[in-house]
């Protein structure tokens, strides 16, 4: 039996709680444990009427079934400690209520990802490393059934015939379920979490992913209208710094988002979120990143953001960036600056295979002004490791300006955290200078980047 979580406020996710506590020696995965737990919740789910439940807030419906739960270990004489009993009440209100033991995880915003490989190996990114925790499902079947609540939420299904699903969190996290028969290895569940806070360019300065004269070039870059590309790897800090950038575009600009799974967090007051859907359980209804690019043309914008370019929706990103949406920007893939440029290119042959390499590069050239390359350091911290500009044509290739990059000291040393210093390599130039002196801005570049 399959329990859902509902309050006044649908989609409100519950509050954080404390987990917990635990008397020595306890342990959750103690078979007597397990089968008094097993022997309380078949009880409960036998006696409580789960209608009427799903009608209560959170807070109440927590409050009735631990209720419940008590009545149940006076009558049937199930003796247990203190640090037990409190476990168990919060276990079993999390499986009646929640997303069962991944909820003791999602209370946690020192997380960055969640990993489950299948019921006994859960594992956490945090602090930019993965480690495993002592969470554990009870079978493969309890977590298909914790896999399928989240995303039955959104519309959507997994099982034999549908074993790929991507789905979202209430709170924005993006969920990626996998099971058998692709997944040799049982159902496994990955979850990117969605931070409740909006990361500044301030705070990436704070945490050491650029220095401030860093910040200022890519600041007034985005202030004046350039289009941004920012490549890099999974997991290395693409779509934080695309949040980050955002906040300095003005409050007059009418902003449309592209993404496949919301996440971006724009606070200005005239922004228009898309996002895709994907087929049906007829296997229909898709709407793709390139319809709403495609899209986006006729909704007179000012600038677009697409939250990751992976396909046939470049080759309409750079006709905006080519046709007076001047400050658009975009994440994709990549190991390098010229790497973003070939994938860019290969992305738009994917949809136009018969337009010409020259006819595209010389598109490239002129829709794109900066490329920003993050990457995620061995020690787990993410960078901004190299700036560039596009500044035309040469030879039939698109030509790149470094304008500064960031260089690794230790490099011999795989266990120490990473220590290196910022370089710069070239002045302002080409059509970034030209827009900077547009809007005023070309002085404090200089500025800034004569203090790298």
């Amino acid at each position: 039996m399959t329990f859902g979580r509902k309050d006044s406020t649908a989609g409100t996710p519950a509050q954080p709680r404390p987990e917990a506590p635990r008397a020595p020696g306890f342990d959750p995965a103690n078979p007597a444990y397990r089968e008094k737990s097993m022997a309380v919740f078949d009880r409960l789910i036998s006696t409580v009427d789960a209608g009427a439940l799903l009608n209560l807030p959170v807070t109440e419906g927590r409050q009735f079934i631990q209720a419940e739960i008590r009545k149940i270990l006076r009558q049937d004489r199930i003796v247990l400690s203190a640090a037990a009993e409190a476990f168990m009440l919060d276990e079993i209100c999390d499986e009646m209520l929640g997303y069962g033991p991944l909820e003791r995880l999602l209370a946690r915003d020192d997380i960055a990802d969640i990993m489950v490989n299948g019921p006994d190996n859960v594992f956490i990114e945090t602090g930019g490393r993965i480690e495993k925790t002592d969470i554990r499902f009870r079978d493969e079947r309890h977590l298909m059934n914790v896999c399928q609540r989240i995303v039955s939420r959104v519309g959507r299904r997994i099982d034999e015939s549908s074993p790929i699903c991507d789905a979202r969190l209430a709170d924005g996290s993006r969920v990626n379920v996998i099971a058998p028969p692709l997944s040799l290895r049982g159902v496994t569940l990955t979850i990117r979490r969605f931070r409740r806070d909006k990361v500044t360019l301030d705070d990436l300065v704070r945490w050491e992913s650029l220095p401030a004269p860093a910040a200022t070039v890519l600041s007034s870059l985005a202030r004046a209208g350039c289009n941004i590309l920012i490549s890099g790897g999974t997991g290395s800090g693409k779509t934080t710094l695309l949040n980050a950038l955002t906040a300095f575009i003005d409050v007059g600009e009418r902003i449309i988002t592209c993404e496949d799974t919301a996440e971006l967090q724009l606070q200005q007051p005239h922004v228009i979120s898309l996002e895709t859907r994907p087929p049906n359980l007829e296997g229909e209804g898709t709407v793709s990143m390139r319809d709403l690019v495609k899209n986006c043309l006729r909704m007179r914008p000012d600038r677009i953001i697409v939250g990751e370019v992976r396909g046939p929706e470049a080759f309409d990103l750079l006709q905006a960036m080519n046709t007076g949406h001047d400050g658009s920007m975009g994440t994709l893939h990549a190991n390098s600056p010229r790497e973003a440029l070939s994938r860019l290119e290969s992305m738009v042959t994917m949809g136009y295979p018969s337009l010409k390499t020259a006819t595209i590069r010389e598109m490239i050239s002129s829709a794109v002004d900066v490329i920003v390359q993050a990457s995620r350091m061995r020690d787990g911290s993410r960078k901004i490791v190299d700036v560039a500009l596009v500044v035309g044509m040469e030879d039939g290739r698109v030509t790149l300006q470094r304008l500064f990059r960031f260089d690794v000291d230790n490099r011999g040393d795989p266990d120490a955290r990473v220590r290196g210093q910022y370089i710069r390599v070239n002045g302002l130039t080409g059509v970034a200078r030209q827009k900077a002196a547009y809007f005023g801005l070309e002085a404090r570049i200089d500025a800034a980047l004569d203090q790298l």
